[in-house]
């Protein structure tokens, strides 16, 4: 069995042994609940009424569910059989169930979904970053979406000022990101690789038939979800730099500089 393989199961273990507690780790996390609101705020933009939308690592459905209680029409994946349980238990348990559905796929085989079309693909919080190769990914869109169709992905990009800081710890994983060659990543117990991938390099594989429409940072120089430490220590320090980062989100180079960034891209063949 190759590395990449290897790879890919041991996302699926990762994931989930982490699917039952996810959502209450979510919840009670108030740095990754105000991420989860400056996501949603970016991608309502850009989102039509009703429209269909595929989500990509949807983990255990927190924004299928989201945005099929605001109307919209949702087939949520993941790769990990864990996650997609969490996905259609919500599917039986809310009222919105009947424009939620779920099916276990990977972004790689992208090929096993209806044959149908969808106005927006949407990916949040890095679960991207375990794509060696995005290309991969975003070859397999066309058949899936239409002229006009948008694309938004949360991705974890090279460049993070935040993550600076820690060499005054005397940590030079401050840097880690900087490497092409990616990261190998612990989770639960599981080890597999992810990669970083910058603004250039993401327009460079969407390629001239995707035209970029917004791009902000989020979390470039306020505290990660991680940093509890941080956040318990210094609440109002946290606050300032929370609402410093929301107004510096779409300023260059905090918009492309981040613990992640958020992109919309419009399909135009």
């Amino acid at each position: 069995m190759n590395e990449v393989s290897m790879d890919h199961l041991a996302v699926r273990r990762a994931f989930s042994k982490q699917s039952a507690g996810y959502d209450e780790a979510d919840r009670t996390n108030p740095i990754l609940t105000r991420w989860r609101q400056r996501v949603y705020r970016h991608l309502d933009q850009f989102l039509k009424p009703g429209s269909i939308i595929l989500e990509l690592n949807a983990g255990t459905g927190i924004d299928a569910l989201r945005l099929a209680m605001t109307g919209h029409q949702v087939l949520a994946t993941d790769v990990a059989p864990g996650m997609v349980l969490q996905l259609q238990q919500k599917t039986h348990e809310h009222s919105a169930a009947g424009r939620l559905t779920a099916q276990a796929c990977s972004y790689e085989t992208l090929e096993q979904l209806p044959d149908r079309k969808f106005d927006h693909v949407f990916s949040n919080f890095g679960g991207l970053n375990c794509c060696q190769d995005l290309g991969l990914v975003i070859r397999q869109l066309p058949r899936l979406i239409h002229p006009g169709s948008r694309i938004t992905w949360v991705i974890m990009p090279h460049l993070c000022p935040w993550e600076w800081l820690w060499v005054f710890r005397g940590s030079w994983s401050a840097f880690r990101r900087l490497t092409s060659r990616g990261v190998k990543a612990h989770l639960e117990g599981e080890y597999f690789m992810t990669y970083y991938y910058s603004l250039a390099e993401l327009q460079q594989q969407f390629g001239p038939s995707y035209t970029l429409l917004k791009v902000e940072g989020l979390g470039a120089v306020s505290p990660p979800p991680a940093s509890y430490d941080f956040v318990r220590r210094f609440p109002r320090l946290t606050k300032w730099l929370n609402t410093l980062d929301e107004r510096i989100s779409g300023v260059y180079p905090f918009s492309h500089w981040a613990d992640h960034i958020i992109v919309t891209f419009e399909y135009k063949p």
